[in-house]
């Protein structure tokens, strides 16, 4: 059977995302946080920045070779499981899901601390709550509202930087009024490295995180008018960006002030190095200003960070790997429960930290620390087995200089592990971090055992022929194996057989292939194709055959099905054990449970389809 391969209805502009591509590495990490890498470096941060950046630029290329060859929502989890098996598709999955949950609740009480600044009376967690319920519900209403409000909120943030690096630049070039040429604050205070050039190679541990977040343009690209050319866009393009916003806005930071003079305690944590920049330049106002700018950052990574952690959710379910309910969309193809289920744990992320932050926000965050390093490992290893597995002819993007620049982007990934063990301060959330890995990967291998272990529901013979044959199937129903079996029931021809296909977009694998957006009318025409092609069989071989599509819970349109069509036997066709979403939730034996007839399981393998 052909698979059914509708056009996409796409929410997201090219002109959203590429915003969400250029805003998404752009976070309090960089407003606030770089006083605290400067501290630690001095005038030699640009070059901290520059490294950490590089190793961003390969690990996107890495993943636009893959993207472009291949556009999937959530589509560095699908090339884990391509290249490395189920249990790393499985693990990069949930681990990435874990990540933007934890950093969820973060960015929430983030946003809360600076508005504190201005309202000092109302308590952090409620404001934090009201901060996550406001993006959970601009996720909520469609697809495109949430690319409206981070186009706009994206804006304002690379406006603040672009006006920071058109300011600074003229400040300390000499065109400020009463300022002359001045590059002194690099080498006056201690020389350009006064910590030690290695202070320049670890404070990469730090600048890493702040960047997280270029990868989201993948995720969104599923949803856009043209995802091809949208990823390959965004891959390019983060060189760019990284250049200029961040080693750009360092260079220019240490510059205007002493390096001493930045990352002092003020509120919500460190000050912001730019509010001293713009203070020491003489522009009024600047700690409103900033403050206000940063809170727009603090939205807009808590709005893409909701919608990040729902589609990887989305992702997981879609390949039977978290319950299939939450591929259910709304009308606007919004994938609510994948939303809801997200925000959930970014609310008890909250209470967390207003009722234990010194244990359990503290955990929390500790053991999702290092997680992105592990996710970026295995993009790097993907894209290298993938690449030597298919060969680049077809490719139309690729990672430069393979395999030497690969791997050493690999390595270095590695090595930013090993520092952070030798790190006191961050050893404690590499090891949570790894034990979080070890969780998941070993929840993924009881699962399996689980059901590999199960036997087979054994088929049970009628007593007499059957006359009236209900047949329940979805990836197998035109299987030869299931169409034997069947002709082995009706050989006299009397036999009458009435087909139900489910429309689940987990078992006819839509919810692989497509987006939130237009999912179910891909599972519809996906069905109702799988149910055509089998009457036709059936119907061309002589026997009586009729069909409908069901409901997407199987037992439920089995029992629709025995309703309208009373059969004297029921055949349910599903993939092996091991494999079979049915077998896993007792189906068989429910449904021989539930019905006082007999029931005959076919097991079967999928036939080769572009939906499967």
């Amino acid at each position: 059977m052909s698979g059914a391969s509708p056009e996409l209805a796409k929410a997201l502009s090219q002109r959203q995302l590429s915003m969400i591509a250029i805003g998404g590495v752009i976070g309090a990490g960089l407003f606030v946080g770089s006083g605290v890498v400067i501290q630690k470096t001095g005038p030699g941060t640009f070059i901290t920045y520059g490294l950490a950046g590089l190793l961003i630029i390969m690990v996107m290329r890495m993943l636009a070779e893959m993207a472009v060859a291949n556009p999937a929502t959530g589509s560095f989890a699908d090339y884990a499981r391509q290249s490395l098996g189920e249990w790393a598709g499985f693990s990069v999955g949930w681990l990435y899901w874990y990540f933007w949950v934890i950093v969820v609740g973060f960015e929430a009480i983030a946003g809360a601390k600076i508005i504190e600044f201005w309202y000092d009376g109302i308590p952090m967690w409620i404001l934090a709550l009201l901060l996550l319920t406001a993006m959970t519900a601009t996720n909520l209403f469609s697809v495109s509202s949430f690319g409206e409000f981070e186009f706009w909120f994206a804006g304002i943030k690379v406006a603040a930087i672009v006006a920071f690096l058109l300011i600074g630049s003229i400040y300390v070039v000499g065109l400020w009024p009463d300022k002359d040429l001045d590059f002194s604050n690099l080498t006056a205070h201690g020389g350009f490295f006064p910590n030690g050039v290695s202070a320049v190679t670890v404070g990469v541990v730090t600048v890493i995180f702040s960047m997280v977040g270029a990868e989201v343009a993948t995720i969104a690209a599923a949803e856009s008018q043209d995802p091809e050319h949208a990823v390959a866009k965004a891959a390019n393009s983060v060189i760019v960006r990284i250049a200029v916003f961040f080693v750009g806005s360092a260079f220019l930071l240490v510059t205007i002030l002493p390096w001493k003079e930045m990352g002092g305690e003020g509120h919500g944590g460190s000050a912001s190095p730019f509010v001293a920049a713009f203070e020491e330049m003489g522009i009024p106002g600047a700690e409103h200003i900033m403050n206000a700018v940063v809170l727009t950052a603090v939205l807009s990574c808590l709005n893409s960070d909701m919608y990040t952690a729902s589609r990887m959710l989305f992702v997981l379910a879609a390949r039977r790997e978290a319950p299939a309910s939450l591929v259910e969309v709304t009308k606007r193809g919004v994938p609510a429960a994948a939303i809801l289920s997200s925000s959930v744990i970014g609310f008890l992320c909250v209470i967390a930290a207003a009722v234990a932050e010194k244990s359990i926000f503290d955990f929390l965050l500790k053991s999702s620390g290092a997680i992105i390093l592990f996710v970026y490992l295995l993009i790097a290893i993907s894209q290298i087995v993938l690449r030597r597995r298919n060969g680049s002819e077809q490719l139309k993007v690729k990672m430069w200089g393979f395999p030497v620049l690969s791997i050493l982007t690999a390595l270095a990934i590695v090595a930013i592990l090993v520092q952070m063990g030798f790190d006191s301060g961050s050893r404690s959330q590499l090891l949570l971090s790894l034990l979080s890995f070890v969780v998941v990967v070993i929840l993924f291998f009881i699962n399996r055992f689980y059901v590999a272990s199960r036997p087979i529901a054994p088929v049970i013979e009628a007593e007499a022929p059957p006359e009236r044959v209900l047949v329940l199937a979805n990836e197998t129903v035109d299987s030869d194996v299931l169409i034997d079996e069947l002709s082995r029931m009706g050989a006299d021809h009397k036999c009458v057989f009435h087909v139900v296909v489910p429309a689940s977009p987990v078992e006819t694998g839509t919810a692989a292939t497509h987006g939130p957006r237009d999912v179910w009318p891909a599972t519809l025409k996906a069905a109702q194709e799988r149910l055509d092609v089998t009457l036709t069989t059936l119907r061309e071989a002589g026997f009586t055959a009729d069909g409908e599509l069901g409901e997407n819970r199987p037992l439920r349109a089995l029992a629709a099905g025995v309703e309208s069509f009373n059969p004297d036997q029921i055949v349910i066709s599903t993939k092996p054990a091991e494999e079979s979403v049915w077998m896993r939730f007792d189906v068989i034996d429910r449904a021989r449970e539930q019905f006082q007839i007999p029931v005959t399981n076919v097991v079967a393998r999928p036939v080769a389809s572009g939906l499967v």
